[in-house]
């Protein structure tokens, strides 16, 4: 059973700051911004405003510009902002510099979603990831914990035991992070003993971008209640159940959503949950048609995929939330070129069904649109690996 995070504590107000540099227009960093006020929602927060700033590249000090950086300032004064967010990874002294200057806490995208991470971890197996990320990140940080030393001006003998107490601070750390990967080690082991006593069905796992709905599909599917919410990173752990179409029994894994700019060693730390992916025979890559950046979405997905991953595997496109497409019908002396939200549902799904050769379906697991489409596909697929597994086996089916 969850329990329901208390609201009555006061929320943290945050305002979030990003930066447009050559590499992404203006439209796909107010996307980035827009991921990034919903993770400060999720973490339990209250977005504020935001900032962002065009500039060559970010600026080695301050990553922003010292003009911005003085707006910024005057802004969190004025509005007494908790928590300023920036939606890039920030190194030591950026961190440093930026909060001396601001005069209130400051975190990066990465730090943000191990918050979450932590917020969200229900089991042992995922409380030990978290943890390990959580020390794995703070560990080439650990000097900004000493910034007290800063205010003791020179004096003999004031710095060397501020490295002694850095360096032992970093050995206590490295020492935690390699009994972490040993626990983390054992809980893997556990699981590949209770993978292999399932027997040789087949495996389909769950797959996509956070916030997409595969929650709901797995209890659509399992006639399950696993929990599920319109909160980014809901599922931290891969839930696994039987699942029974017509009278052919197969597994069904649901695992952690992915996101863009998902901290590296986040990816290495939640590799052994994704184990379930590794193993299965199909892949639902559950995608939500009506997010205007859902191809994007696609290619994060399949790009975190690649690093799991050596061999290619069987995916069925599942398209949801079909019941929240918006559609804008262009006028027609409108000559300009079609945007994707001129694009029609009907329109869409011709050209995902030519690009998967026909490995695409289109639903709506809340509204229950198409779900038997959907389960008369995914029996086929199964059914397919079935037979070439079990040739004798054909009084399932």
């Amino acid at each position: 059973m969850h329990k329901n995070i208390d609201t009555s504590i006061k929320k943290e107000r945050a305002v979030i700051v990003g930066v447009i540099t050559g590499r992404e227009t203006e439209e796909i960093v107010k996307e980035y911004l827009d991921e990034l006020a919903f993770l400060v929602d999720t973490a339990g927060g209250e977005n504020i405003s935001r900032f962002t700033q065009k500039l060559d590249r970010p600026d080695p000090a301050t990553y922003i510009g010292k003009g911005k950086l003085a707006e910024i300032k005057a802004y969190v004064k004025e509005n007494e902002i908790d928590l300023v967010v920036f939606d890039d990874d920030l190194n030591l002294s950026q961190l440093r510099n930026i909060e001396r200057a601001l005069k209130c806490r400051v975190i990066d995208r990465s730090n943000l979603i191990l918050d979450i991470f932590a917020l969200r971890a229900r089991t042992a197996h995922a409380r030990v990831q978290v943890e390990l990320a959580q020390y794995q990140y703070l560990l080439p940080r650990l000097a900004g914990m000493w910034t007290h030393l800063e205010r003791q001006k020179g004096g003999i003998g004031l710095k060397g035991p501020g490295e002694k107490e850095i360096e032992t601070d970093r050995r206590i750390v490295r020492d935690k992070i390699a009994l972490l990967k040993k626990k983390l080690s054992q809980i893997d082991k556990q699981k590949a003993t209770q993978r292999s006593n399932r027997g040789s069905l087949v495996r389909v796992a769950l797959v996509g971008y956070t916030n997409v709905g595969k929650s709901t599909i797995m209890n659509l599917l399992s006639k399950t209640n696993v929990f599920a919410e319109n909160k980014l990173f809901a599922t931290l752990d891969t839930t696994v159940r039987k699942v029974v179409i017509g009278n052919l029994p197969f597994l069904l894994s649901d695992t952690v959503g992915f996101i863009r700019k998902l901290p590296h060693h986040l990816i290495e730390s939640f590799k052994s949950t994704l184990d379930e992916v590794r193993e299965s025979d199909i892949l639902l890559h559950v995608v939500d048609i009506s997010h205007p950046g859902f191809e994007e979405q696609i290619g994060v997905v399949n790009e975190t995929l690649s690093e799991i991953i050596d061999e290619e595997k069987q995916t069925i496109m599942v398209f949801n939330k079909t019941d929240l497409y918006s559609f804008v019908e262009k006028e027609e002396d409108d000559l300009t070129p079609p945007e994707k939200c001129n694009i029609s549902l009907e329109e869409m799904k011709k050209t995902w069904m030519n690009k998967t050769k026909d490995d695409a379906i289109f639903i709506s697991a809340k509204m229950k649109n198409n779900i038997e489409t959907f389960k008369k596909l995914l029996y086929d697929k199964v059914v397919e690996i079935h037979k070439r597994r079990y040739p004798y086996d054909n009084f399932l089916y």
